[in-house]
């Protein structure tokens, strides 16, 4: 047998080992749930656990247990290294126990169960030990401090909560402070019932219960902070855009959102060759990377390996946002499935036409804001004065709807930044010269735009909107573009499908949930408004690994896009980015 067949075949052990690890977790997490609601075989198991019988591990037949037991099983599967570590250190203890037990009570080592016990759990530490390289993902370094702050801190909460509401609500008396104290610390660190009728403490069982409740939110809380993955940088470095521009300028024409992966609040990998580059934002543990890898085709599997190798390590969820049918179908070749999100709506401006009946309303909408007055003016960044700039930021600033500033995988985050010169700013005055509406572009290649940001004044005339999209049609000379591409519309295919005769039951459900949400999210209206154009249809997709993923991918997409918001996240939009001076 050959060296590297040997290689091969300890390297799937180790993945079986590893594997096994996890099912083992998951069983007893069913195990201890199924206790939890079932009565008689939670009393079996109190029965085992108070008599001379040792239930397996972690199997005490309650929700806490059998949480912790799904968490283990979720940290495992993700191969964190502490995890690991953890679940070593608990079975070599408890292993230790039971053969100390053994040992000196001979009535122990006379009942089979406990050997059925122990051999499982020592089956559990062969395949912890065996598989121990499988679990190679470290935790951020400021992990444990975090989970001992945690466990202190949220613990002196829980005290001080509980012994204010033992206080009010003890049914005896005689009591001393120091005692309802205890009594509630030994509940928060240990959820142990205890008889403190002696010392005056009979709180209502109402009480008992939100002591323990909140001494599994603290548990959890430290679980949380001690498996957390690393955030990951949130800014690029001046020398990783300045390649990226480099890559940009040679390739951008391949993909039209190729320039957003210059947002500051992403990451980048670059491949071997350094020919192409994938950015990313990591959100909630998820390396979430938007729009084709950057660069040469060719060195896009090399960017793309090390990028999920990096996730890998991190213990990060690998995910891509709006990749083009031909950069999904590379990250498809690294392992990763695919799913549609919807359609990219771009203008072939040489082949685009205002005549026809299907162009009518975008006909007569143009002729109408035309008539009342209005005019666009269209100019490159670089040609816009500062004082002028200012002015637009504070009015773009003023007509954004909420606070946040909405966007990630198609949206700069930025605006008049001396570095984007080359975006194009469409400005709509009316007749009175009063600024009405702003429409933002970024290059796409050397001839073509990609919209960025898009604000108008509430106050202003319907048709707006189209009538400056024309209008950069009409200048598209001026500055010297062939293709323009408009808005995303998300489950396109859904919309249009779903309304016509002969659409099955499942699609017209469908139609109907997203016209719920667009309520909320403008589904409905973003494929409406960029349908009107008959544009061309670019699909987009959405690349995950795994499908038990796709919650935990769309909730970091949500919170990327700005959707979503977390109190702990800090303000990464502004309107200006300007460099730091270096020392």
């Amino acid at each position: 047998m050959s060296l590297e067949t040997g290689t091969k075949r300890m390297d799937a052990w180790r993945s079986r080992a590893a594997v096994t690890a996890v099912w083992y977790m998951r069983v007893a997490a069913v195990l201890n749930l199924l206790g939890a609601v079932s009565a008689p075989f939670r009393g079996q198991v109190a029965r085992h656990n108070t008599g001379d019988y040792f239930t397996p591990y972690l199997l005490t037949a309650g929700f806490t247990s059998g949480a912790l037991a799904l968490f283990m099983a979720v940290m495992l599967r993700r191969r964190k290294r502490a995890a690991w570590l953890f679940n070593v250190v608990l079975v070599c203890l408890y292993a230790a126990v039971v053969v100390l037990l053994m040992a000196f009570f001979p009535e122990v080592r006379h009942h089979w169960f406990n050997w059925i016990s122990m051999a499982f759990t020592l089956l559990l530490l062969a395949a912890l030990l065996v598989g121990r390289r499988e679990f190679h993902a470290r935790g951020d370094r400021s992990n444990p401090g975090l989970a001992l702050a945690a466990l202190v801190g949220g613990g002196a909460v829980g005290v001080l909560i509980g012994t204010a509401l033992v206080s009010a609500t003890n049914t005896a008396t005689g009591s001393t402070l120091w005692g309802r104290t205890s009594y509630t610390l030994l509940r928060v660190y240990t959820l142990a019932p205890t008889d403190d009728r002696n010392r005056g403490i009979l709180p209502p069982r109402w009480v008992d219960v939100a002591i323990n409740v909140m001494s599994v939110l603290i548990f959890l809380l430290v679980l949380y902070a001690l498996f957390r993955a690393p955030k990951g940088k949130e800014y690029l470095a001046p020398a990783d855009e300045a390649r990226l521009r480099e890559l940009l300028e040679r390739h951008g024409e391949r993909d039209s959102l190729g320039y957003f992966a210059l947002r500051r609040d992403k990451s980048v990998v670059f491949s071997p060759s350094g020919k192409a580059a994938v950015t990313y934002r990591v959100v909630g543990g998820v390396s979430l990377a938007s729009g084709d890898p950057i660069g040469d085709v060719e060195a896009w599997p090399g960017a793309i390996e090390l990028w999920r190798e990096q996730a890998q390590r991190q213990a990060w969820v690998p995910a891509v946002m709006g990749a083009s049918e031909e950069g999904g179908t590379v990250y498809a070749r690294h392992g990763l499935n695919a799913l549609e999100l919807g359609d990219e709506a771009i203008i072939e401006i040489p082949e685009f036409t205002l005549e026809g009946r299907a162009m009518r309303g975008v006909r007569q909408a143009h002729k109408k804001v035309g008539r009342a007055g209005y005019t666009v003016r269209v100019r490159r960044h670089a040609d816009i004065p500062d004082a002028e700039m200012d002015t637009l930021l504070q009015r773009a600033d003023h007509w954004r709807d909420g606070e946040t500033e909405r966007g990630f995988s198609m949206a700069l985050g930025r605006l008049g930044d001396p570095d984007d010169g080359q975006c194009v700013m469409l400005e709509c005055h009316d007749g009175e010269g009063e600024l009405r509406a702003l429409l933002s572009f970024v290059p796409w290649g050397r001839d073509g735009l990609s919209l960025d940001l898009m604000r108008r004044d509430r106050d202003s005339d319907n048709g707006l909107l189209e009538f400056m999209v024309i209008e950069l049609i009409g200048q598209s000379d001026t500055v010297g573009i062939v293709r323009v591409s408009l808005n995303f519309a998300m489950f396109r295919s859904v919309f249009e499908r779903g309304s016509k005769l002969g659409a099955g039951p499942v699609l017209r459900v469908w139609r109907s949930v997203l016209m719920f949400f667009s309520r909320w999210w403008q589904i409905e209206s973003l494929y409406r408004a960029n349908a009107k154009y008959r544009p061309i249809w670019e699909p987009r997709y959405l690349l995950f690994e795994r499908s038990s993923d796709l919650p935990r991918i769309g909730l970091a997409s949500a919170r990327a896009e700005g959707f979503l918001s977390a109190p702990s996240l800090p303000s990464l939009f502004k309107r200006r980015h300007s460099r730091a001076v270096a020392p």
